[in-house]
């Protein structure tokens, strides 16, 4: 039974995959189309052709290889100084730059010349380019959102899961108690497994971050208001002040840093809390903020990956993954103890969180990435902006095919990091509990 909700886990990890990639790519198609630009192609997945059919002027299909898509459009490069294809060249850079060029102008038809793309003026080009990712970020946030509001965040509470016996500084790491040890405030004052925190010293409170600080800046009297099988009480507690782990100010803790504040000595439980506009907007905000971070934390990670891969280091929770990585993930999702909407709501968060990541990914600046295409507009558009203000002639289309050498540079680098993923995502995988 493990095994096949594995692989349905899998399965539907693919398929949504499979969609986020169309998804993608109907993003440029329909702006491409939109803008006059012929298309004809546009394909979900690589190498061999499973399955296509042509409407109208574009053929549409599904290759063997889930990696990703594309479309096919024609004039991505302007031609030559000359006006036309230039002869092929014996120098490896001009050589990677015609190639370029050529397949730019495949399939050239008679009164394509008013439908090329380069033909297009920056802001159409840049919409084009940006509709892709832009279209993997209304997906995300659409799940993120739909998610947050109707099912919850896993998230601490003001509900009392454990109550502490005694006072032990968190820097000992020892949890049972010794002679000698104080009484916890919380014991004393008699809160109990259950009771929920609902104000603090009189003052409301229904997040745990909040409570958690004024916990931390009180030593001394303070009253609890709980509330215990529908019935509110007020405790009076005396709290101490204690070394305990440091906060990362929104209710988590720095490992290994510890800091003298108020001790009330209980522990918290966690729980599926539903989410409010509001707020489900604020976690986008975070979880946006930590995809940045960790895209730019990316080439660090890259030794770690490597020890992982061919050596006895720990793969990390927050490593890399690649589609094989992540597609094991949704396979475990199916297999935890756990209740089915949990497991619909974590392989909802693995397809989300993916769309993000290729929204983020694609918008770097860099070729062959659609941030690049992007980049090159702007240029034009900033240097034909700069000559018509100067009164100079106006230096015409950026030709971006002259950086196709530095595009399959980065293009090896991509591909070398993804071999590298897949060979730890393989032998170390991440796992989840």
């Amino acid at each position: 039974m493990t095994t096949l909700m594995m692989i349905l886990g899998i399965v539907v990890f693919v398929i949504g995959l499979l969609f986020s990639i169309a998804w993608h790519e109907l993003g440029h198609l329909s702006t491409a189309k939109l803008f006059g630009i012929r298309v004809p192609q546009y394909m979900v997945g690589f190498g061999p052709t499973l399955w296509s059919r042509k409407k109208g002027e574009t053929e549409y299909g599904i290759k063997a290889v889930p990696l990703g898509g594309y479309i096919r459009m024609i004039g991505m490069f302007p031609p030559g100084p000359d006006g036309r294809m230039e002869a092929r060249s014996t120098s490896p850079w001009r050589g990677m730059i015609e190639d370029a060029r050529s397949a730019a102008f495949e399939e050239l038809q008679p009164g394509d010349e008013k439908r090329l793309f380069y033909t297009r003026k920056p802001w159409k080009r840049v919409i084009v380019m940006f509709a892709g990712p832009f279209m993997n970020l209304i997906l995300a946030v659409a799940i993120f959102l739909g998610v947050l509001m109707t099912f919850g965040w896993n998230e601490t509470t003001t509900t009392v899961s454990k109550v502490s016996d005694c006072v032990i500084a968190q820097s000992e790491n020892r949890s049972t108690c010794e002679k000698g040890d104080k009484p916890a405030p919380a014991k004393a004052a008699g809160l109990e497994p259950g009771d929920t925190i609902v104000a603090f010293d009189g003052r409301p409170v229904s997040e745990w971050s909040v409570l958690q600080d004024r916990i931390r800046d009180t030593t001394g009297p303070a009253t609890i208001t709980v509330e215990r099988d529908g019935v509110r009480k007020v405790l009076k507690a005396d709290l101490i002040e204690n070394k305990v782990s440091k906060t990362d100010g929104e209710g988590g803790y720095v490992e290994g840093e510890y800091v003298t504040a108020g001790f009330l000595g209980f522990t918290p439980a966690s729980g599926i809390v539903e989410q409010s506009f509001g707020e489900s907007v604020a976690r986008m905000g975070d979880m946006m903020e930590n995809g940045v971070e960790s895209l730019i934390a990316l080439p660090s990670k890259v030794p770690d990956l490597w020890d992982a891969a061919f050596g006895d280091g720990e793969r990390k929770q927050d490593s890399p993954m690649g589609v094989v990585g992540a597609a094991r993930v949704g396979g475990e999702v199916f297999t935890l103890d756990i209740p089915p909407e949990n497991q619909i709501a974590m392989m909802l968060f693995l397809v989300a969180g993916f769309n993000l990541s290729l929204f983020l990914f694609n918008m770097l600046p860099l070729l062959p990435l659609d941030g690049g295409h992007i980049a090159g507009a702007v240029w034009e558009s900033l240097r034909r902006g700069f000559a018509k203000l100067l009164k100079r002639p106006d230096p015409g289309p950026f030709d971006v095919a002259k950086l196709m050498p530095v595009a399959y540079v980065v293009a090896g680098i991509f591909v070398c990091f993804t071999i590298l993923v897949l060979i730890a995502d393989v032998v170390n995988p991440v796992r989840i509990s």
